[in-house]
C-alpha cells in the first residue's frame, strides 16, 4: 500500500498518531523515494512512535534494533547457536570434519538478529534503528553498507540479499554527531515537542473520554512547564500519564484543583532537582497560564 500525501495524516490518526504536516511530508517522501528516514530530536518527543505508527498503517511487522555503546555486528546482524552446534558436533563424532562443519554452519543453527531479520521477510517490515547516536562510529560505518545495498555477507553462507526492502526509520537524540555519510543516505526530519493544539489532540486521541477543555488545559500547562529550567523536560509519554491520572481523578478544571495538580506532577517530573524546582508556588503560577 502506497501512502498518499493528502491522506497520510488521516491514516496515521486511525492508528492513534497525530501527525503535523512536516512529519506527514517526511513519511510521504520516505515512501516515494524509498529512502531511510532519520528522525532527530530531544528524548520524549515521540520519534519511536513514528515508526510504530508507520508499521501499523502498513500492517507491517516492526523490527527494532535498540542501539547502545559497544553494540557490534553480531548482536545486530546474526549469531550462531553455539550450544546447539556443540551438541551436534558431539552427536556426529567420528564423521568427516568437513561434513560436520557443513552441517553445523547451516540455516538450522543461525540466529537472526534485527538487521538480518529485516531483509529476510517476505513482506517489507518497518526497521527501527533506535538511538543510533548511542552506537559507535564503527557500527555506524557498518550500517552504511547495509542501507546502501540491503545485503549482508555471512562467511559460512555467502551473500544474503534482501528478500524485500524494509522501510527504515533511524532515531537520534543528538548525544553524538552522526557522520555526513549516514546523513546523506537518509531523509531528515527534526522532531520537536508538539505545540499546544497538537498535544491537546494527542491527549484526546490517546485518552478516550477525556474532556476537550481539560485536554487543552493540560497541553497549556505542559507547554508552560517545559519553559522552566528543568533537568529533564517531560515528554509526550509523561503528558499522557498525567492526563490519564487527572481524568481518572475526575478533574474537569485544573484551576479548581491546585493541590491535586501539584501532587500528581510526579507523573511529569523525573528527577529530585526538578521536583524541588516546581514548588507549590511555581505550579500555582503556571496554573495561571492555562486559561
Amino acid at each position: 500500500m502506497t501512502l498518499d500525501r493528502e491522506n497520510i495524516s488521516d491514516r496515521l490518526a486511525t492508528v492513534g498518531y497525530v501527525a503535523d504536516r512536516d512529519i506527514a511530508t517526511a513519511l510521504w517522501l520516505m515512501e516515494y523515494l524509498k529512502r531511510p528516514l532519520l528522525l532527530e530530536g530531544e528524548a520524549g518527543v515521540g520519534k519511536t512512535e513514528v515508526a510504530k505508527a508507520l508499521a501499523a498503517v502498513h500492517g507491517a511487522e516492526l523490527i527494532r534494533l535498540q542501539c547502545y555503546e559497544g553494540l557490534d555486528q553480531n548482536a545486530a546482524l546474526y549469531e550462531w547457536n553455539y550450544q546447539r552446534q556443540l551438541l551436534a558436533i558431539k552427536a556426529r563424532e567420528g564423521e568427516n570434519a568437513d561434513a560436520i562443519e557443513e552441517h553445523i554452519f547451516s540455516e538450522r543453527y543461525l540466529l537472526e538478529r534485527p538487521l538480518l531479520a529485516a531483509i529476510r521477510r517476505d513482506k517489507p517490515p518497518v526497521l527501527l534503528i533506535d538511538e543510533v547516536d548511542r552506537a559507535d562510529e564503527e557500527f555506524e560505518a557498518f550500517l552504511l553498507e547495509l542501507l546502501s545495498d540491503f545485503q549482508v555477507s555471512i562467511p559460512e553462507l555467502g551473500t544474503i540479499k534482501a528478500t524485500s526492502i524494509p522501510r527504515v526509520v533511524l532515531t537520534s537524540n543528538g548525544t553524538r554527531e552522526l557522520s555526513d555519510a549516514l546523513r546523506r543516505r537518509c531523509l531528515y526530519h527534526y522532531v520537536d515537542f508538539p505545540d499546544v493544539d497538537r498535544e491537546a489532540k494527542i491527549i484526546l486521541v490517546r485518552i478516550p473520554g477525556i474532556d476537550t477543555a481539560l485536554a487543552l488545559q493540560i497541553a497549556r500547562m505542559i507547554a508552560a512547564i517545559r519553559k522552566e529550567d528543568l533537568r529533564k523536560v517531560p515528554g509526550v509519554a509523561e503528558t499522557l500519564d498525567w492526563a490519564a491520572t487527572l481524568a481518572g481523578l475526575e478533574i474537569h478544571d485544573l484551576r479548581h484543583e491546585p493541590e491535586a495538580v501539584h501532587e500528581t506532577m510526579i507523573c511529569l517530573l523525573k528527577t529530585h532537582e526538578d521536583r524541588a524546582r516546581i514548588t507549590r508556588e511555581v505550579s500555582e503560577r503556571l496554573l495561571g497560564k492555562v486559561a
